[in-house]
């Protein structure tokens, strides 16, 4: 059969916007029930306190219905993690819905206000009488593990939560004994605010005749967030709460997780029989949602005289914040197992401590440990050309991974699949014309400028949430509606689905329809996380949408008065293959008395998962006199195995690189060492990347297919937060080190931290 104009393989325009451009997208804070009261949390100003709350007069202000402290939820369970180490596992500590006597960091929950009003809210909030003691506290893993450094919990001595090793310590140390040479490097990958464009909201209403909850909440995956909720934080049945996710509006990790608002308002709900509505504001999100990254990491490399790796050394601190956030333990941990890259290193050791602050806790954000794990690994590579004095893209060739290796188990356990990496580095340099460089480089030179190159090569594990289950039904119309436990937030997930169903059935996007985030609706479901969607989801999608077919023809067949091996489906009809008798869809829809024969249901997991890779190359200009820097040319070559929708695909790409040149050059949460205070908690002082920020991006596949799903695919929505930042800094150090031996600046490479660089390499030379 001919390729479907709009089925896989197809730049099919996504079918969700329309009505996003329109102002017709309804998102949780645009669902307001009539008569719904409105909440505000009232968060600690301190980053370590012992806290006395009084909230009886507050109470008794205008239009206040309710206040919960500690002592009003004190019958709640904890929020959980939900990782623990493998061999040697720990004891979380608490991390409750409001905590009884202590905060732990600026922002922590003390008190939930619900009022008739948001202005009565925050009068009341305001009324509300605190008597804090502050405690010293603590920011910043390095502070943490320093002896004597203040306790954010008292039963983790040294601030610690775990130290493990990966890999194999011995082996490593005898390659770096056996080495020639050795690189070294000692980077920062700083905290970063995820700043969706929705911030979080809430709504809960209560059915007091099923005794039963309905929570509205934007959120990375309806089911997930009912069962924490349900079964470990309001120890209810999970039939007593409807969970509803509608248009959510950015996600990237930290819509994941479940937050104290959610069981907080449903606790108030139930309690005054009302709904109830609570929307963050920004400065909520910036003290109140889950953070990003923050590493701290020496790394080492053993070389061969002729460049070959025999082996690393990683250390690694990972910032926990004050509690373990729903997969917080497992970022750094999990993130330490890609470590070894695109590269054959036999012998590897990684030492990983998470690390308790007295800061908002750290979660998954865009890529959750693997652009940590791409960020170290590529600028140490760079370390040891500098150190052979090898170039960045020889050294590389030297190291990958052959095609012919496939599938090659790495050091850390990872099975990769398949690609070619030497491949599309190769084609990435061709793209940004890399030979020609120098003649850049001097015109640049002659303008006072300082141009540089560099390069990053990244691999990452996704698509290993679990089992995705699928539905997909003929509806009496003719049309088609797949329901599906993933969750878009703006990846157009409905539009992917459309084009796996209409390449089966030959029916246009209009009429395929998408039923997500409802757990009334969808039976079962995983969430969006881990680049899976398309992987697992989209998988189940084209299983089921095949046993619907099956299940169609054997209805049409009697119909048709034919075997059902001589019909074939197509322009959303089935047809005897050859001739010109057919009956749509719609009429084989009036036949069937049993719904069930119209829908049919499929579940795929992947136990391996996928490796998706590719090479960034980026072009910088430098002005040493300002420190300031230019991105001028920007290439991305990528292996997705398979490419669902070039649209889509290079939307994702195009966004995920965004944010990788954002945190390389402008994005920290920066906390104030004396007091714990965030410095950057609001837009005035957290520096988001614009679009004059970034360069023109140009974007290629070249494509392996991948051997653990059916599609071939791998995931793709993570790809280009990972392999940006190395290749910005490695673009920045190239040229830094080629005009002033500079070899190292961490991130974000600001203009004042570039400028400051460069006058004291001045300095140093003039000595």
């Amino acid at each position: 059969m001919a390729p479907v104009k709009f089925g896989i393989g197809q730049s099919v325009r996504r079918k969700e916007d329309d009505a996003l451009i329109r102002g017709k997208g309804r998102y949780t804070d645009d669902h307001a029930p009539p008569g719904a009261l409105h909440a505000l949390m009232l968060r600690s100003p301190h980053a370590h306190a012992t806290y006395r709350i009084d909230a009886s007069r507050a109470a008794g202000l205008p239009g206040v219905a309710l206040i919960l402290t500690a002592a009003d939820v004190a019958d709640l369970g904890d929020l959980p993690c939900q990782f623990n180490l493998p061999d040697q596992p720990f004891t979380a500590p608490p991390y409750p819905i409001l905590p009884r006597d202590e905060v732990r960091h600026v922002g922590d929950a003390v008190a939930f206000v619900v009022a008739d009003t948001i202005e009565h809210a925050r009068d009341a909030l305001e009324a509300i009488d605190v008597e804090w003691t502050p405690l010293a506290s603590v920011v910043g893993v390095a502070n943490a593990v320093k002896k004597g450094a203040p306790q954010v919990w008292s039963d983790h001595a040294g601030n610690l939560l775990f130290d493990a090793s990966i890999g194999d310590k011995d082996a490593a140390d005898a390659a770096f004994a056996a080495a020639h040479a050795v690189a070294e490097i000692s980077i920062v990958n700083p905290r970063v605010v995820t700043n969706y464009m929705e911030t979080r909201a809430a709504v809960c209403e209560y059915d007091a005749r099923h005794d039963r909850l309905t929570l509205t909440v934007g959120s990375q995956g309806s089911h997930r967030l009912r069962e924490i909720l349900c079964r470990s934080v309001l120890k209810i049945p999970m039939e007593k709460m409807r969970v509803i996710c509608p248009d959510v509006g950015g996600g990237f990790g930290t819509k994941l997780f479940p937050y104290r608002e959610y069981a907080l308002i449903a606790v108030a709900s139930k309690k005054l029989r009302k709904a109830v509505k609570w929307t963050a504001e920004r400065s909520d999100h910036f003290v109140g949602d889950s953070q990003g990254r923050d590493n701290v990491t020496t790394a080492r490399m053993a070389l061969a005289q002729d460049g070959r790796f025999l082996g690393m050394d990683v250390d690694l601190m990972g910032d926990m914040g004050a509690y373990l956030s729903t997969f917080g333990p497992y970022i750094p941990y999990g993130g330490a197992g890609m470590l070894p890259g695109l590269y054959d290193i036999q012998a590897f050791h990684c030492r990983v401590r998470a690390v308790f602050t007295n800061t908002v806790p750290v979660d998954a954000y865009r890529g959750a440990g693997r652009p940590e794990a791409a960020y170290v690994v590529e600028r140490l590579v760079d370390a040891a050309a500098r150190k052979l004095g090898m170039t960045p893209d020889a050294i590389r060739r030297k190291n990958f991974i052959p095609p012919k290796a496939m599938p090659y188990r790495t050091a850390t356990g990872k099975i990769y699949d398949s690609g070619d990496f030497a491949g599309h580095m190769k084609r990435a340099m061709e793209i940004a014309n890399w030979k020609e460089f120098p003649k850049r480089a001097k015109a640049a030179k002659r303008r006072g400028l300082v141009r540089g190159i560099g390069l990053a090569t990244y691999v990452e594990v996704c698509g290993t949430m679990g089992r995705e289950r699928a539905d997909v039904r003929l509806d009496a119309d003719g049309d088609v509606t797949v329901l599906i436990g993933t969750q878009s937030s703006g990846q157009g997930h409905a539009t992917a689905y459309a084009q796996i169903i209409a390449d089966q059935f030959g029916l246009p996007p209009e009429r395929i329809h998408m039923i997500q985030g409802d757990t009334d609706l969808v039976v079962s479901g995983l969430g969006t996380g881990g680049s899976s969607s398309i992987p697992s989801g989209g998988v189940s999608v084209e299983r089921a949408t095949r046993k619907l077919g099956a299940q169609l023809c054997e209805i049409a067949s009697e119909a048709l008065e034919t075997s059902s091996a001589d019909l074939e489906i197509s322009d959303g009809s089935v047809r005897i293959a050859g001739t010109d008798r057919s009956i749509s869809f719609a009429d084989l829809a009036k036949r069937v008395a049993d719904p069930s024969k119209l829908t049919a249901n499929e579940s795929f997991s992947s136990a391996d998962g996928t490796y998706p890779n590719g090479t960034h190359v980026v072009e910088v200009e430098i002005d040493p006199a300002t420190g300031k820097i230019g991105l001028v040319n920007y290439v991305v070559v990528d292996d997705f195995g398979m490419t669902l929708n070039p649209l889509l695909l290079a939307g994702q790409i195009h966004g995920g690189t965004m944010q990788g040149i954002g945190q390389a050059l402008m994005e920290q949460a920066v906390y104030d060492a004396a007091d714990g205070q965030l410095v950057t908690g609001t837009f005035m002082d957290y520096a988001l990347p614009r679009a004059a920020d970034g360069a023109s991006i140009t974007f290629e596949t070249r494509n392996v297919p991948c051997a653990t799903n059916p599609l071939g695919v791998k995931g793709a929505g993570e790809a280009g937060a990972i392999g940006s930042c190395p290749a910005v800094v490695n673009a920045i150090v190239g040229g830094l080190w080629r005009e002033y031996r500079i070899d190292h600046i961490d991130m974000p490479a600001t203009p004042e931290r570039v400028w400051t660089a460069i006058r004291e390499a001045q300095r140093q030379n003039r000595q």
